[in-house]
């Protein structure tokens, strides 16, 4: 029996951004770049300390401990703090208090990673943004980017990321090139760029 040919759907990216437009309400485009890119990024580095997480825990017999922030030194990979990790802040979603959540789980992060001092967004327990639907977005980027660390690189997280980048940039009336360079972004997410390109503060 042929299989149905299936509907053509809106790439990811762009379902995607129709849903996080929707829950901006009445959040600028270039305050709320801060909270989608950040939480972006967030789950891009959370998902490749799971990966080694998990790598880690099955080697625990041959001396391997996943709590050790040198494991993940040693492969290039942010070390996460338990406050931070991505399904920590998703069983959180739903509370009111959500948006300190996150901010303390930026704060977190670079605490435990140098590299990072200064460069993350701590702008997620502000009162103009509505917690329910800082839940609801953390959900949705939630489901981005399953699968390896290379493919959340190269196709996934990447490239919604650099889309996301576009889409901010059309929105506040810019060039896309005044925020960011996208191959670094999308392939080797260079932290010192992306601090210059997009200006993050605290």
């Amino acid at each position: 029996m042929a299989k149905q040919k299936s509907t053509t759907e809106e790439p990811l990216e762009k379902q995607l951004w129709k849903t996080a437009d929707k829950l901006r309400k009445n959040i600028d485009a270039a305050e709320y770049k801060h909270i989608v890119l950040g939480l972006i990024f967030l789950k891009y580095i959370s998902d490749a300390f799971e990966e080694k997480y998990q790598q880690l825990l099955v080697e625990v017999e041959q001396g391997a401990d996943p709590e050790d922030k040198d494991e993940y030194k040693a492969e290039n990979v942010f070390f996460v703090p338990q406050d931070a990790r991505w399904n920590y802040l998703q069983s959180k979603a739903k509370q009111p208090e959500i948006g300190k959540f996150v901010d303390d789980a930026m704060d977190s992060l670079e605490k435990e990673n140098a590299s990072l001092k200064g460069v993350l967004p701590k702008v997620f327990a502000r009162q103009n943004l509505d917690p329910t639907s800082l839940g609801e977005l953390i959900d949705l980027v939630g489901n981005i980017a399953l699968g390896s660390a290379k493919a959340r690189s190269a196709d996934v997280l990447g490239h919604v990321f650099e889309y996301f980048l576009g889409e901010f940039a059309l929105a506040e009336g810019k060039k896309g090139g005044q925020f960011y360079t996208p191959r670094s972004v999308v392939e080797l997410l260079d932290l010192l760029q992306w601090k210059n390109s997009l200006k993050f503060g605290t």
